[in-house]
């Protein structure tokens, strides 16, 4: 399994020219290869004495791109606010899987590009930032499902996604596509012909979440077993998806979308300072022993634990967005001191702060 790099570059927001460092029409035409693609914002010419220029509109390149399991984005123009967009592609047992990361500088809404003859499904990883990402049926019309970490969005053929944010500095996750109808045939899964008709937003599946994020963690693997590997990985998630159309949790004890709203609004105005679980239980009219159950079935994490991600969370954005040293993010976002901070975070996030900054600004 081969990956091809692409360094798309730039300038007034319109793409020019693809630049290929080393690589032959005929190496990215053949069969096999995951595709790993680039979009970079350029403020000033990037330097490309090794790369040979393709002009954008060669039929060569859309071709090699569609091989090889690309997409060609509407003529490489980045949604307002986007600076840069990171996407890798594989495939594996009919299932395209993309990974892609946004870093971004504010307010964005673009329709997602995507195959509108296939299903669609996203996982999001990583979002920093003073908003969170929602899929949208119409850029006017917001998302009513109230915000849950680690939530996933399935979207039928035909439907028009488009995606919001308030406020983002980095968005990274995944998406699958595939044919509904093929797929099951191919895996021999039964089930109804419609049970992925249905757009789904916000929900919860730990389970499809992790399959999901170990396939795109895949992508690019030259390893031989890495196919076998993707291919058992895509089979547990297809069959999870037509399992969820049947058969789907329900929780008794939840929390409405106002009590919701108003805890995560509580513990977002209390950050960094400690809140006491009877403050949150007696917001919502609760005892406490009913609030867990309520609070984690609504959100799929123990308040502590949404609490603790939330600190996480406004560390990265401090880290992005600021200069301030370990010391002083640790201090803003209530730890006891940067090595308390540093092995919080990388046990969250598998990486120190440092490493995280720098890999993140590189």
């Amino acid at each position: 399994m081969r990956a091809i790099e692409l360094l798309v570059h730039y300038r007034s927001r319109a793409i020019s020219a693809i630049e290929v460092c080393d690589v032959e029409i005929a190496a990215l035409s053949e069969p096999g290869f995951h595709l790993h693609a680039i979009l970079r914002a350029k403020s000033k010419n990037c330097r490309s004495d090794n790369a040979r220029a393709l002009w954008l509109r060669d039929e060569r390149v859309q071709r090699a791109l569609e091989g090889g399991g690309g997409r060609m984005y509407d003529d490489f123009i980045l949604p307002e606010n986007v600076a840069e967009l990171t996407s890798s592609t594989g495939s594996w047992n009919g299932i395209t899987v993309e990974k892609h990361a946004f870093t971004c500088t504010g307010r964005i809404l673009f329709p997602v590009q995507r195959p509108m003859e296939l299903t669609w499904v996203t996982a999001q990883f990583e979002e920093v930032g003073r908003d969170c990402v929602q899929a949208r049926t119409k850029p006017n019309a917001p998302n009513p499902v109230a915000y849950k970490p680690r939530s996933l969005y399935i979207a039928p053929a035909e439907m028009e996604i488009w995606a919001y944010c308030r406020d983002a500095s980095y968005l990274g996750g995944a998406t699958i596509c595939f044919d509904a109808t093929a797929i099951q045939e191919r895996l021999q899964i039964c089930a109804p012909a419609e049970t992925l008709n249905y757009p789904r937003f916000r929900f919860l599946n730990d389970e499809l979440w992790t399959l999901i994020k170990l396939l795109s963690d895949a992508i690019g693997n030259s390893d031989p077993t890495a196919q076998l590997y993707g291919d058992a990985l895509s089979a547990a998630i297809a069959a999870k998806l037509f399992e969820q159309g049947k058969v789907e949790k329900r929780y008794h004890c939840v929390l409405s979308p106002i009590q919701l709203k108003d805890a995560l609004s509580y513990l977002e105005n209390a950050m960094p300072a400690k809140v006491e679980l009877s403050a949150l239980a007696k917001l919502a009219g609760l005892s406490q022993s009913h609030y867990c159950r309520a609070f984690k079935a609504s959100t799929g994490l123990a308040p502590y634990q949404w609490q603790l991600r939330a600190r996480v969370d406004r560390a990265k954005f401090l880290l992005l967005n600021t200069s301030q040293c370990l010391e002083e993010v640790a201090d803003s976002t209530g730890f006891s001191d940067a090595a308390h901070f540093g092995r919080i975070f990388r046990k969250m996030t598998g990486a120190s702060p440092v490493a995280w900054r720098a890999d993140m600004l590189k």
